[in-house]
C-alpha cells in the first residue's frame, strides 16, 4: 500500500494497461493487481484458435505477455520486455477461459525476472509456462 506520501507505484501499470488496445482488442481482463504480480485472464474465441482448433499459440504468448507487462511495471517504473521463453504443455480451446498470473522471481537495479503460468479456468490446467526478462527504461537523473 502506498504510505500517502507520494503516488500509488501500480499506477504505472494502471496507466500502461489504460492505454493497451491490444490486449483489450483480444478481450482481455485485468483480474488483479500487486506490487511485483498480475493476473489476467482471456476467453478463447472463435477467431483465437489455429487449424488444429487449439488456441492459437502467439495468442496464448499474448496472454503471457500482457500479465508479464503489468506485473513489471508494477513498481511505479516504465518498463519494457527485453525477452522471454515460452513452453506450451496443453492445448487451450474454443471458450476456455485462460487466466495468466505473472509473478516476479528477482529484480536487481533496472532488471528483471518473471515467471508466468497460463492455466485453463475451468480445471486448473497447466497451459503454458513463460519466463520474461524485463528491463525498466532509464529516467532523466540516471542518463545524467
Amino acid at each position: 500500500m502506498p504510505d500517502g506520501d507520494g503516488p500509488d507505484p501500480l499506477d504505472t501499470a494502471r496507466a500502461m494497461w489504460a492505454a493497451d488496445p491490444a490486449s483489450r482488442a483480444l478481450g482481455m481482463e485485468l483480474l488483479d493487481l500487486g506490487a511485483g504480480w498480475a493476473e489476467v485472464a482471456m476467453t478463447v474465441r472463435r477467431d483465437m484458435v489455429n487449424g488444429y482448433a487449439m488456441a492459437h499459440g502467439g495468442l496464448v504468448a499474448t496472454l503471457a505477455d500482457s500479465a508479464f507487462a503489468l506485473a513489471c511495471n508494477s513498481r511505479g517504473r516504465a518498463t519494457v520486455a527485453s525477452g522471454f521463453d515460452i513452453t506450451f504443455l496443453e492445448a487451450g480451446r474454443l471458450g476456455d477461459r485462460l487466466v495468466a498470473r505473472a509473478r516476479e522471481t528477482a529484480l536487481r537495479g533496472r532488471t528483471g525476472l518473471y515467471d508466468v503460468t497460463v492455466r485453463r479456468g475451468s480445471d486448473g490446467v497447466g497451459i503454458a509456462e513463460m519466463r520474461g526478462r524485463s528491463r525498466a527504461l532509464s529516467t532523466a537523473r540516471e542518463q545524467e
